[in-house]
């Protein structure tokens, strides 16, 4: 009787793995689904966290991953001109926390790499689009934090001049690297509720003033 229950499921398996190429089976529509929900959801509870568990550091794994979905974001002409300074020194941690002093055990610097906003034909540049870019990269790693359980905040660096001179000194940034963010990361020791942000009156349609149909 096991045996045959073994082969049967054996024999299930086979025709789910063989349906139509581009087909979902109902199994991987449900799991897409899911996923989708949970991506939704982490975008949803996702907030700031500026007080962390002392002596727990963030393991290279999750780091890793971090990094990887920055790397993930949109970016103009695929230029990705980023770089990430991942700073888990508490001297060099002290000296970028200026006047607001921070427990977390990890700050990555997201910045803008200048020499990376040419045109892939050479011609002309992208002066102002790496703003954009690396502002997606840091939210991509806000999210990737939340969603490995570890709290996060941005604090801004660029465009005050005299904070971005201020970090990119600290950092050793040659002139074309540019601090935008740095991103303090670590276990949350504090649960804030997540700000509900949505409000009617931001939206339009087809036009500024516009109205749903």
């Amino acid at each position: 009787m096991k045996k045959s229950l073994l082969a049967l499921a054996v024999v299930l398996l086979s025709l789910g793995a063989c349906n139509t190429p581009g087909e979902e089976t109902k199994d991987e529509k449900t799991a897409t689904a899911d996923n989708g929900q949970a991506a939704i959801e982490n975008i949803m509870t996702r907030t700031s966290i500026r007080q962390f568990k002392n002596d727990q550091p963030v393991e290279q794994e999750k780091i890793d991953i971090m990094l990887k979905a920055a790397m993930a974001a949109p970016t103009a002409v695929n230029l990705q001109p980023w770089h990430f300074i991942v700073i888990n020194d508490k001297k060099t941690i002290d000296l970028l926390s200026g006047q607001q002093p921070t427990n977390a055990p990890l700050l990555i610097a997201v910045c803008g790499d200048l020499d990376k906003t040419t045109m892939p034909d050479g011609k002309g540049k992208l002066p102002d689009f790496w703003i954009q870019d690396v502002s997606a990269a840091t939210e991509n790693l806000l999210l990737a934090a939340h969603a490995q359980g570890l709290g996060a905040v941005w604090t801004g660096v660029y465009p005050v001049m005299e904070r971005t001179a201020e970090v990119a000194n600290v950092l050793n940034c040659p002139k074309n690297i540019v601090p935008l963010a740095l991103v303090r990361v670590g276990y949350p020791d504090e649960s804030p509720e997540p700000k509900n942000k949505f409000k009617e009156e931001n939206i339009s349609y087809n036009k500024f003033g516009g109205k749903k149909q």
